[in-house]
């Protein structure tokens, strides 16, 4: 008898059939002597739509609503229905003994494989493989320690759970929505905090009102250097509000025709030790790959599972933990000699010429709890193979792992306490004595980079040194910062900040679980707020649309609540740990989703469309809307079921060349102009032949992608989340 290996993605599948010799080609799959390995799509399964129980769900009704199914049914993904087939009659063969799980390790690996094998009706004997790299060696490893399926049971029904609720929940709530204001309208329990989120600083920007504040700067010379001092007043403020206050301590500490002198009152030396950051957990990463390139959370994720998948360079991203445990201790010479090469052999070598510490800082078993930390794996990596996008995220990923077995960063800290007449100015200054771990970073400065800091000279208590220089400074009071996907991240991973009652249980069940969503569906998240022209993006900074703000004032209160998914989040983890009976959980859904209903019913409000245009749908006839896309500007049919949309203009990669900023491209054909936000306007035409005098240019096969997206465009439904999903259902 065989067994059959179900990997989530076709690139893991080879590789593991590679691995265990299976060359031969199967619809669906590779076969060998003892295993047959087949793959799927990521889900090739999901939950069925409402009109698959009942016809009349067909039409959007709220006096159908709440939709409650007994048992929820399951349906077969029509665009990868061919491959679950395929993968259903290798399931069914006879010679087929018993089924190796292989999809991703994680709840939602665990709902790929389980949701296939429960459609297909295959109860045969079933086994799991548990591994965080795709390494030829971690596959075999693999392999040598098969766990029994019944262990990851628990995590199946947490995960089935989480599917039945979002749907329950998001369904019910978004059928509601748009049949009580007949706009297309959704929520959801993550993406709707996180939505309350952005609009709430928002509006404590449009609320800030700037206020000016003082200060006083002295420079004084000693010895041959300058030392700036700051004000300080007798409660330790550096400024003051008070104009009038601060102009005149000013004039009282400059004396007419005499110099002023500033007495050292105190000195103080201290030794800092800076140790490194953390390893990264995807969340991190995606954090630092925004700031530093201004990546998505998307666009970050489907780098490393290339970097994972196909480079095989990486280990398992979607991974919410930053240390490693002890038994990958073994392996790190071997990571270290695998990524050593290139710009890294350097950095590498001392590492590998010297033992690892006893117990390093790095490694603690109790912060690791599916998969370790992003690191490299023992393959060794081809850097030439890589897109330039791959080669950053690497960057990222191989110097922090240098980073946290290079000693800590050493710095002498010096503070200096003067008098200018009867008033304390003070001074702060840095020395840096051994890079440490910031020697692995090019600029020698790190993750954040340092804060521009004096160097202070030798200064004993009672000198006097002459002030060249007494000033009066002011500044304005900032707003917070608008978000960045960066900064909206690190929201969503601890949103205690953002709690409407000050819930110490609530705030600690928020600390436990990590927050809104999880590492592996926030990029997804922030994307459906784009998709669903919610959110919109100004620079590098996101801001709430009109459509969302009123969305907001229109949805249920605790679905804007991070405590919401927050409580999930941790009954699904108790789930997993067979602590919770799912029976009980569903329960509280189903009465949860009848609240939610009712309250929607029963609401006042109304919804306005504010960005209707003059322009009428081609299909329809009805105003079309003018929105902005993650890319794009586009047009959309104010019809949810016309669906129409069609592209005004997209950002290109073409540079103005006037201001360098990249230039957006609107129109078809010949006819398309780029235009800038400076004002610079060019026609395509005139455009390539501008750039082919000077050796670039855009390509037939730019100009030809660029028309065949807008087609493509054109031809879509435009949908929110939940109506992707729902998109042949009739209101």
């Amino acid at each position: 008898m065989k067994s059959l290996v179900l990997a989530e993605k076709p690139s893991v599948g080879k590789d593991i059939a590679r691995v265990l010799q299976c060359r031969k080609p199967v619809a669906g799959g590779l076969e060998g002597e003892h295993y047959i390995v087949t793959w799927a799509y990521g889900h090739l399964v999901t939950l069925a739509d409402p009109e698959q129980y009942e016809d009349r769900y067909k039409t959007w009704r709220m006096e159908d609503l709440p939709m409650l199914p007994d048992q929820m049914k399951l349906e077969v993904i029509r665009q990868t229905g061919k491959q679950y087939h395929a993968v259903k009659e290798l399931l069914m063969r006879k010679d087929v003994g018993q089924v190796i799980i292989a999809t991703d390790a994680g709840r939602e690996g665990e709902l790929v494989a389980r949701l296939i094998l429960l459609k297909s009706g295959c109860r045969k004997p079933l086994k799991r493989l548990w591994i965080s790299s795709v390494t030829d060696k971690a596959i075999k490893e693999g392999f040598q320690n098969l766990k029994d399926a019944k262990a990851y049971e628990n995590l199946y029904q947490a995960a089935m759970s989480r599917a039945e609720a979002d749907w329950l929940v998001g369904i019910n709530a978004t059928r509601a929505l748009t049949c009580k204001y007949n706009a297309q309208l959704s929520c959801g329990r993550v993406q709707t905090p996180t939505l309350a989120m952005i609009e709430d600083r928002e509006q404590k920007i449009r609320e800030f009102r700037p206020q000016t504040y003082y200060g006083i700067q002295a420079v004084c010379r000693v010895k041959d250097k300058s030392v700036t001092l700051t004000w300080q007043s007798e409660k330790g403020m550096a400024s003051s509000f008070d104009e009038a206050y601060i102009q005149k301590t000013a004039e009282r500490l400059q004396q007419k025709n005499e110099t002023v002198y500033a007495e050292t009152e105190q000195v103080k030396k201290a030794a800092q030790l800076v140790p490194a950051p953390a390893l990264y957990d995807l969340t991190e990463l995606q954090r630092d790959a925004n700031k530093k390139f201004q990546y998505s959370a998307k666009q970050t994720l489907n780098i490393m599972q290339r970097l994972y998948e196909t480079h095989k360079v990486l280990t398992y991203p979607r991974t919410d933990s930053r240390y490693l445990t002890k038994d990958i201790l073994g392996t790190i010479k071997e990571r270290l000699r695998a990524c050593s090469t290139g710009p890294y052999k350097a950095l590498g070598g001392p590492l590998l010429a010297k033992p690892l510490p006893d117990k390093p800082a790095f490694v603690n078993d109790a912060k690791v709890s599916d998969h370790h930390a992003i690191i490299p794996t023992e393959q060794y990596v081809d850097l030439a193979a890589m897109s330039v996008e791959e080669r950053r995220i690497y960057d990222l990923v191989v110097r922090r792992f240098f980073a946290v077995m290079y000693p800590s960063a050493r710095y002498e800290n010096v503070s200096v306490k003067m008098k200018i007449g009867s008033e304390t100015f003070t001074a702060k200054g840095k020395i840096i004595q051994d890079m440490g771990w910031k020697a692995v970073y090019e600029n020698g400065e790190g993750e954040e980079g340092e804060e521009s800091s004096q160097k202070i000279p030798p200064m004993e208590k009672g000198q006097r040194f002459p002030v060249i220089k007494l000033s009066v400074t002011k500044g304005q009071t900032k707003p917070p910062a608008a978000f960045t996907e960066a900064t909206l991240l690190s929201a969503m991973e601890n949103p205690i900040p953002f709690l409407k009652e000050n819930n110490p249980k609530e705030a600690a069940i928020l600390k436990e679980t990590g927050g809104l969503g999880t590492v592996a569906t926030r990029a997804d998240i922030i994307e459906k707020l784009f998709t669903g022209f919610l959110i919109e993006k100004k620079g590098n900074e996101l801001h709430t649309t009109a459509k969302a703000r009123q969305l907001l004032k229109l949805v249920p209160k605790d679905l804007k609540k991070p405590e919401l998914t927050a409580d999930w989040e941790g009954k699904l983890s108790s789930m997993a740990k067979g602590k919770l009976d799912r029976r009980l959980f569903m329960g509280e859904i189903r009465e949860y989703t009848k609240e939610l209903v009712n309250e929607i019913k029963d609401a006042d409000g109304q919804f306005r469309h504010d960005n209707l245009t003059n322009k009428k749908c081609p299909r329809c006839g009805k105003r079309m809307l003018a929105v902005n896309g993650k890319n794009a500007k586009l047009l959309v049919c104010q019809d949810r079921e016309c669906g129409y949309r069609e592209t005004v203009s997209r950002t290109s990669n073409a540079r103005c060349p006037v201001c360098h900023k990249k230039m957006e491209l609107s129109g078809k054909g010949e006819d398309a102009v780029f235009f800038c936000s400076c004002g610079y306007r060019e026609k395509l035409k005139k455009f390539k032949e501008r750039r082919e005098k000077e050796g670039g240019g855009v390509s037939k096969k730019d100009v030809a992608r660029y028309m065949k997206q807008q087609q493509k465009e054109a031809q879509e439904s435009v949908n929110t989340a939940f109506a992707d999903a729902l998109k042949n259902w009739k209101i």
